[in-house]
């Protein structure tokens, strides 16, 4: 059909493709690091397998971009071909969640202290293509659109030391449904074909082949049939045949434009973004809202919606440039602009443009109402400062989140934030130049 199509038509659906698939390949990344390839570092153990994580993120923690450093991470990725899983948790004494992504970012849906309480339960998490009766000891269903899914798991890291964090997430048991029924295992699915991840093709035309690949994992849903069409259009119909080295060189330039207009178009509004409102959600929060899916897996892949985690933050000043660390900023809450947060907030700091953690010689990367020593004003204010030089002022040093040189950005987390966070009513402080 590419034949019958104007250049133009070939953009705007390749626009359209990268509208809809780019988190599914932003996820594709670490779902090809952490489950597929055995050589790399952060690989998990395959599909099935939790990796826990028993301290903060630093700097070489590059599992995913905007890694959180208040909640260590447990991983996890689940091929729900075959059966489903069955997710347990005890009792558990602190704040955690258990939120079930499908390929696409999209929540199936969550377990933990917000949603189903701090008690012991058993949840059953199905593929898109399970029709079994649910038995009995279990506490709740999880249906999820795709074949593959994942969880990035967060448990609070307390007072109580890594030892008591590491007994919390080592109680999560993820088991296939045969196995917690005493049942014999259905037969495996078929091996796959993977794509190996091609970070630099991830950029150009590569893209649009690995889009193909993963939409075969994911059946077509009723709210994404016409977008699926135009897509089909251009071969990117699920059947993994599209090849990108095959396409004319008009084509293929064509996809090209198509593609760098999604691209510019995700990267203007990010500077726009002030917090996570509507970028995190599940299915019926998110139904056709491709460029806020996107938008939400380029700032932060995977992360919470506001009801369970606000996001906010600094990125750029009010000229548009981003936030730079030399001389840096200041950041003064008001008593009442403090975020008000049901279980705890914390600010982190970002290097730009990639939003790892920053290097720093006080090796702190947040800052928050957990951190020892802050210092108050008379009135209840508290001043931030995002500098790469240590402030020379006592209470600046003593609430100092350090910045690299350059570029930066910080976010803003409170997790289980009041209502007026999560109707997006509240406004994060402005940054100001920092006089030393």
């Amino acid at each position: 059909m590419l034949n019958e199509m104007t250049s133009a038509e070939i953009s705007a659906r390749a626009t359209d493709a990268v509208r809809f698939g780019y988190a599914m390949v932003e996820s594709y990344r670490t779902m090809y690091a952490q489950a597929i390839d055995a050589t790399d570092p952060r690989f998990l153990g395959g599909f099935g397998v939790y990796r826990h994580y028993r301290e903060p993120s630093t700097p070489e923690s590059r599992d995913v971009i905007t890694p959180n450093n208040d909640t260590p991470y447990s991983w996890i990725w689940l091929d729900l071909r075959a059966e489903p899983v069955v997710v347990t948790v005890p009792e558990i004494d602190r704040y955690y969640i258990i939120p079930i992504a499908d390929l696409y970012t999209i929540y199936s849906g969550y377990i933990g202290t917000r949603l189903t309480g701090s008690g012991a339960g058993s949840y059953l998490v199905a593929g898109p293509n399970w029709r079994g009766e649910v038995p009995a000891g279990i506490s709740g269903v999880i249906r999820v659109t795709t074949d593959f899914a994942m969880s990035a798991t967060r448990t609070e890291l307390t007072n109580d030391g890594i030892d008591s964090l590491a007994a919390v997430q080592s109680s999560y048991e993820v088991q296939p449904l045969s196995a917690f029924l005493g049942e014999p295992a259905p037969p495996a699915a078929q091996q796959l074909e993977w794509p190996v991840w091609d970070e630099e093709g991830a950029a150009g035309l590569w893209f649009f082949d690995t889009l193909d690949f993963l939409l075969g994992l994911s059946p077509v849903l009723p709210e994404d049939a016409e977008i699926r069409a135009r897509m089909a259009e251009i071969g990117l119909d699920g059947t993994g045949t599209f090849a990108a080295k095959q396409l004319t060189a008009e084509a293929a330039a064509a996809f090209t434009a198509g593609q760098a207009q999604a691209l510019a178009e995700m990267s203007a509004r990010e500077k726009t973004m002030q917090s996570n409102l509507g970028l995190f959600g599940t299915r019926e929060e998110m139904s056709g809202k491709y460029d806020d899916r996107n938008q939400g897996a380029k700032i932060g892949l995977y992360g919470l919606p506001p009801e369970e985690s606000w996001y906010g933050g600094w990125l750029v000043e009010p000229t548009g440039e981003f936030l730079q660390g030399s001389p840096g900023y200041t950041v003064r809450f008001d008593a009442d602009e403090l975020p008000k947060a049901r279980f705890f907030w914390s600010a982190t700091m970002y290097t730009l443009p990639i939003r790892y953690l920053s290097q720093n010689p006080i090796s702190r990367y947040s800052i928050g109402d957990r951190t020892d020593g802050l210092v108050y004003g008379e009135d209840g204010s508290l001043t931030l400062a995002f500098t790469h030089s240590e402030p020379i002022d006592p209470a600046l040093r003593a609430n100092w989140l350090p910045a690299p040189e350059g570029p930066f950005t910080v976010i803003l987390r409170a997790y289980g934030a009041d209502e007026t966070m999560v109707r997006g009513e509240y406004r994060v402080p402005p940054v100001v130049k920092y006089a030393g």
